[in-house]
């Protein structure tokens, strides 16, 4: 019987990384050459990239087709009244129109004041923190922290806005956040590695459906809740394996589970066809 750490490895090494991309939403990107450009794409990139892919995409190739070749620019001079109705009619499941304007109206603010994302999270990040935890809460609360009265005509803090930003001070697990910050962080495979000073051992992993069904399913964790205790708890299992990488089969495994290749079956028992069967912890 393999150990887990000989099949995922060989599983990261032969996995099809670039033929995937067009089925993640770290394809919008990587449409991009300027570090701030492709910063400000991931974060937004990211901040949609729930439910099914087709539809998250379609709404993400409106709003890039709007920003043009420079999102970062577009971000900086955004103005609601200005370039609200560029976007009139944009909306994504739980994300109403006025929230994505709410949404490029923060970031805006957040560039202005920092000038980047990183910096903005970094003045958070503390070398001896456990995990990149404490310094994304940090983020996240510049980001809650803004008057919305631009956008909304007072200061309100809706639903759809507040699905953006998620903070591990709250028990979420922070899927897309983490999603973004491995992208900016992680420097191989198709990660693009432009944040320096922050290892990747520090990153969580984003944990969704898929990679919770399939963590189980491996021993990596035995909870049941997707929340943020969960995701650092496989991360950790993950450590065991490469203690400076864990995040490395984050992009396989997902995509695993979204590819169809792992069912789903109602039993946490492998499948007896599924490429991880019969292994073992070790």
């Amino acid at each position: 019987m393999e150990s887990l750490k000989a099949v995922l490895d060989r599983f990261y090494r032969e996995y099809d990384f670039a033929g995937r991309i067009a089925h993640d939403p770290i394809r919008f990107p990587h449409r991009y050459r300027e570090p701030h450009d492709i910063e400000v794409a991931a974060f937004l990139a990211s901040s949609l990239a729930y439910g099914k892919v087709e539809l998250f995409s379609a709404v993400l190739e409106k709003i890039f087709g709007i920003m043009g070749e420079h999102p970062y620019e577009f971000v900086l001079d955004f103005d609601v009244k200005k370039h609200g109705e560029m976007f009139a009619g944009i909306k994504y499941r739980f994300n109403e129109n006025s929230d994505l304007l709410a949404l490029l109206f923060l970031l805006r603010a957040l560039l202005k004041k920092h000038r980047s994302i990183e910096k903005a999270l970094k003045a958070h990040y503390r070398k001896d923190d456990q995990n990149i935890g404490g310094a994304l809460a940090g983020l996240m609360s510049s980001f809650r922290g803004t008057d919305t009265s631009a956008v909304y005509g007072t200061d309100l803090r809706p639903y759809g806005l507040r699905q953006f930003f998620p903070s591990p001070a709250d028990g979420s697990a922070c899927k897309r956040a983490n999603l973004f910050l491995r992208w900016m962080i992680r420097d191989r495979d198709i990660d693009f590695g432009l944040w320096k000073g922050i290892p990747g051992n520090k990153l969580v992993i984003p944990l969704d459906t898929h990679i919770a069904r399939i963590s189980r399913c491996l021993g990596l964790t035995h909870r049941r809740s997707q929340d943020w205790k969960t995701a650092v708890e496989i991360t950790r299992s993950l450590a065991g394996l490469d203690p400076e990488d864990p995040l490395k089969y984050d992009f396989a495994l997902c995509h695993h589970g979204i590819s169809g290749m792992c069912g789903g079956k109602k039993s946490d028992d492998p499948c007896d066809a599924c490429v991880f069967a019969k292994t073992k912890r070790g």
